[in-house]
């Protein structure tokens, strides 16, 4: 039954699980190889419910060493989705060079590989940050880049690799381009997970600022739907944006979490200083992939609520991870803010 195998980079990672468990699910005929380098938000338990399906199989290694990149690839895969990066800002902050290593340097390696072995179709998974910010309107596809992280100028860095192959090389690629995404198995240094985590364990939760940065929010399981049709149908040697169309400020973030974990906010918000550079607003236009027949589906109160339900009721994923390296991170990062 099996047609088609990919490679899918990072899928420990929040999206590239939900991203190989989806497909797992609804994807008879695929067979999925992960490469992971098991970092810190690589959690092998984001896919224990599919670790067991003859379609799946798993290499440990880093997306920069090309010989581990060789071994996923092994017999042949007809197309790599590549999620593996850095993604935290703050972290992009403390350590930049990490991030250009397996953003920039990693990305290279990938499409060294595409080349080498004659695949198919290449999937870059990026982010709206790399447009930076948006005073009014939406950023489309076309619209120039401006990073302002280091974060983000290592994803921009991938994305102009990827792109540069197509036009040199004719190289099979396409880029997506997501907004902030959110919802089960989601590290805890993020906003939505470490403010629910956080307020369920009886702690205070750091808004930066005065809380009125904007971002827009799209479900997990949108997401990777979205990156799949853009991988079956998308256009190579294009970029497609995949918004959520829910732009709420941090602060209506906050309080929302605030009334689904039954909290007050006076003695539960503690606004800290502001990171370094933050950008004031994210929009994205998402016409470009919804012309090609995706739309998000998830009503962003029901997957909010539902959000909380699942780490709610998964302490025993999210507590461990609190802990140990977590721990110290959390401390150098908001202990004197």
């Amino acid at each position: 039954m099996i047609h088609r195998r990919w490679l899918v980079t990072g899928g420990l990672g929040f999206i590239g699980s939900a991203f190989v468990r989806m497909m797992l699910r609804e994807r008879p005929d695929v067979a999925i190889a992960v490469l992971d380098a098991v970092t810190y938000a690589g959690n092998p338990a984001n896919v224990s419910e599919v670790a067991h399906d003859p379609r799946y199989s798993f290499v440990k290694g880093d997306i920069a060493d090309a010989d581990r990149v060789d071994e996923a690839i092994g017999q042949g895969v007809d197309a790599i989705v590549n999620f593996a990066a850095e993604t935290h800002v703050d972290r992009s902050i403390l350590d930049p060079e990490a991030f250009i290593r397996t953003d920039v340097m990693g990305t290279h390696v990938l499409l060294e590989a595409v080349r080498r072995h004659k695949i198919q179709r290449y999937l870059q998974v990026s982010t709206d940050e790399v447009y930076g910010d948006v005073e009014l309107g939406a950023s489309a596809e076309g619209d120039p880049i401006r990073p302002r992280s280091p974060y983000a100028a290592s994803k921009a860095g991938g994305d102009l690799q990827v792109l540069a192959y197509h036009t040199t090389f004719e190289a099979p690629v396409l880029v997506t381009r997501g907004s902030n995404t959110y919802g089960p198995y989601q590290y805890p240094e993020k906003l939505i997970p470490l403010f629910i985590t956080n307020l369920l364990e009886g702690e205070q939760v750091p808004v930066y600022g005065d809380g009125l940065q904007v971002r827009d929010w799209l479900h997990v399981d949108d997401h990777a739907r979205g990156i799949a049709h853009v991988l079956e149908h998308g256009v190579p040697g294009e970029v497609y944006n995949l918004g959520g169309g829910n732009s709420r400020t941090n602060i209506e973030i906050t309080r929302e979490l605030l009334r689904l974990t039954a909290r007050s906010y006076e003695g539960s918000v503690r606004h800290v200083t502001d990171r370094q550079g933050h950008d004031r607003r994210y929009a994205i236009d998402s016409s470009k992939a919804q012309a090609l027949g995706w739309a998000p589906r998830v009503p962003f109160a029901n997957g909010l609520a539902e959000t909380v339900a699942w780490y709610r009721d998964r302490e025993d994923w999210w507590r461990p991870i609190k802990s140990g390296e977590f721990r110290e991170y959390y401390r150098r990062q908001y202990a004197l803010r």
